[in-house]
């Protein structure tokens, strides 16, 4: 659906308190959740814009202050929100334009992920929910780490793969290791760190000055070990940038282990949203955890 752009135009004009005209809207990969324009007013100034459905209204809302919280630790690049709304055709985000060469330095992505995990709260979770890829994440402020994974993160996916078709003793066995949890963290006690919350590679590039640059955000405070997780999967990050960040901030040696139960949520929800194989592959990273316990 092609956008109101003369909505949008009117709702960034008071957000900015300028008068912009919008024009020569060109539609851009925006992943498959929104659809993404790069439009440009009439200083041939560029701004990037999401649409959806008007009920995803609320998953805009939270990204734009989800962008916010990453720019507020002022550490690694994010793009600047400007403005969300919703009529009765579409709901949309505005922020500004990037140039992406998706050529970021490995070294200085780490170093600067780093920095931003060491901005802290004092529970786990975040003031509000938000959503990852389409799926709702419940955010409740936690006082215990292994609870908030337990109830809003592994409990939750599984529930959803359950109703999706997920087979009943695979999920009985998700369930005995998210009792499990707990035994995971002996050693080691995670604080409450600024987290990207989807930093697969997709979601990292560079803008034209090779500053490194995230974006789609599904942003909480939680352990830090499951964003460097999720930076393993689907390709990966590499070694200069695992390095440069152990190099900043060292990394608790069990997170080896670790990583496959973070990486489990993201796994089950993968199945929830397209089905497919990764049933087949949460339930070899369910076995291999639980034959950690054995």
């Amino acid at each position: 659906m092609t956008p109101d752009w003369s909505y949008i135009t009117g709702q960034l004009s008071q957000a900015t308190g300028e008068s912009i005209n919008l024009h020569h809207p060109q539609a851009v990969g925006g992943g498959c959740i929104n659809d993404a324009w790069k439009v440009s007013d009439q200083r041939n100034k560029l701004w990037f814009v999401k649409t959806n459905k008007p009920g995803k209204v609320d998953m805009f809302a939270a990204e734009m202050e989800g962008l916010q919280e990453i720019l507020a630790a002022n550490s690694i690049k994010a793009p600047q929100p400007i403005c969300y709304g919703a009529n009765q055709r579409h709901a949309f985000l505005v922020m500004e334009y990037l140039e992406l060469t998706g050529h970021a330095n490995a070294a200085t992505t780490g170093e600067q992920l780093a920095q931003m995990h060491q901005h802290t709260h004092s529970q786990f979770g975040w003031h509000r929910d938000n959503t990852i890829g389409s799926t709702p994440q419940i955010n409740t402020l936690t006082a215990q780490w292994t609870e908030f994974w337990k109830v809003h993160r592994l409990e939750y996916q599984l529930t959803l793969a359950l109703n999706k078709g997920f087979r009943r003793t695979d999920f009985e066995q998700g369930l005995k290791l998210a009792e499990a949890i707990p035994l995971f963290f002996t050693d080691y006690q995670p604080v409450a760190s600024l987290l990207h919350g989807d930093l697969w590679g997709g979601n990292c590039s560079a803008d034209k000055q090779g500053n490194p640059v995230i974006y789609d955000p599904a942003v909480y405070y939680g352990d830090r070990e499951t964003d460097l997780a999720m930076t393993e999967l689907f390709g990966g990050f590499g070694a200069r940038f695992k390095d440069a960040y152990h190099a900043t901030f060292p990394i608790d040696p069990g997170y080896s282990t670790r990583k496959t139960l973070y990486n489990l949520y993201h796994i089950l929800n993968h199945y929830n949203l397209f089905g497919g194989g990764y049933a087949a592959q949460a339930v070899s990273m369910i076995h291999s955890l639980l034959s950690e316990l054995r």
